[in-house]
């Protein structure tokens, strides 16, 4: 049977996948600047084949797909270079760090006619999997208003590195990480969201100060209306004392969905007329969709199976893939439009769709 080779760059975040498991996959090669890192991918794929250069990866006759699990600012530049030498990408979230970005990277699938995949992890949290289940079941109704929130409190500690000096995370503006949220509603419907009004907070900490980004937000609220005149409000905290969360609300008017939250409040189901009810729920793990191998916990609520196994499908049978560019695209660039609405006071700003 044939299997997809895999060569996996960046051995902290990039571990933590299971291509090894998957009974179409194997890790042909692996790449990470770092010495340590690098002994750690040997460690967890078995692979002995190492690089710390990424030009020396995509050179690989013997790797078909790349794996790119590195910081946000490499995503675009990586993901257009590994396609360009001939090979199929999943990149890790957020897909650009700009519309220019999302451009450049719509060019080079286009041109080059490679599989891209986006690794976002909600796309296949138990409850978005249910509320895409159900949704296409036709159980809420009308889906008219949507819920999602990301919350991280404590991410300052991954803004200096082990030297004292700034990461890539160093005041990143929360709405350029928007695609735990938004997809949770356009993973569920397959909306686009075409306009926002944002507004951040922040308390002039040094951070906000200081940061190559220019953002002063901790936080960022945002309000989105879609192509079918729907709203869905997205939240991105990176200083909150609530907790941390990835959670979404879908309502409809025949029935809504709620995820578990912070406080403790389990899955919830509420029913309209003629019998209006809250009712708790059991999410299912939906691991009968995945090879046996991989019918197993893994990181951000399960979701690191389905996001092995569908990038390898999808590459194995030559279709896209489930959060292709499109989707990816569409998950991304309005957190780029929003934080621009929260620079500019909440100004309404329309979001391009790119299909």
């Amino acid at each position: 049977m044939k299997k997809v080779r895999i060569g996996v760059v960046g051995g902290n975040f990039g571990c933590s996948f299971y291509w090894h498991e998957h009974p179409n996959s194997v890790v042909t090669a692996c790449c990470d600047i770092r010495e340590d890192r690098r002994q750690r991918m040997r460690e967890v794929y078995k692979c002995d084949t190492l690089y710390a250069k990424f030009g020396e990866l995509v050179a690989d006759k013997n790797v078909d797909a790349v794996a790119v699990f590195t910081p946000a600012p490499l995503h675009v530049w990586m993901s257009v270079q590994a396609m360009k030498a001939g090979k199929h990408v999943i990149s890790a979230v957020p897909a650009a760090m700009s519309l220019e970005e999302c451009e450049e990277l719509l060019a080079a699938v286009k041109t080059t006619g490679m599989t891209y995949m986006m690794a976002e992890t909600s796309r296949y949290h138990p409850g978005v999997m249910l509320a895409r289940d159900w949704y296409q079941q036709g159980k809420f109704g009308t889906i008219f208003y949507s819920e999602s929130e990301y919350h991280h409190e404590g991410l300052i500690e991954l803004f200096f590195d082990e030297r004292g000096l700034p990461t890539w995370r160093h005041g990143f503006p929360p709405m350029h990480y928007p695609t735990h949220c938004t997809s949770m509603l356009l993973g569920v419907t397959g909306e686009r969201l075409t306009e926002v009004t944002c507004h951040g907070w922040g308390d002039g900490h040094e951070v906000l100060e200081t940061n190559l980004y220019e953002n002063p937000f901790w936080n960022e609220v945002a309000m989105f209306r879609t192509n079918q005149a729907h709203a869905m409000r997205v939240a991105v905290f990176w200083h909150v004392a609530s907790g941390g969360c990835e959670r979404g609300q879908w309502f409809g008017d025949k029935l809504s969905l709620f995820d578990p939250t912070p406080a403790g409040q389990p899955a919830m189901v509420g029913y309209g007329v003629p019998n209006i009810r809250m009712e708790r729920l059991d999410l299912p793990n939906f691991w009968e969709r995945l090879p046996e191998p991989l019918r197993h916990p893994s990181g951000h609520e399960g979701s690191h199976t389905f996001l092995t196994h569908e990038f390898v499908d999808a590459v194995l049978n030559q279709r896209r893939p489930a959060v292709d560019i499109y989707e990816a695209l569409a998950y991304t660039a309005p957190g780029i439009v929003a934080h621009q609405s929260a620079l500019k006071g909440g100004e309404l700003l329309k979001v391009p769709v790119y299909g």
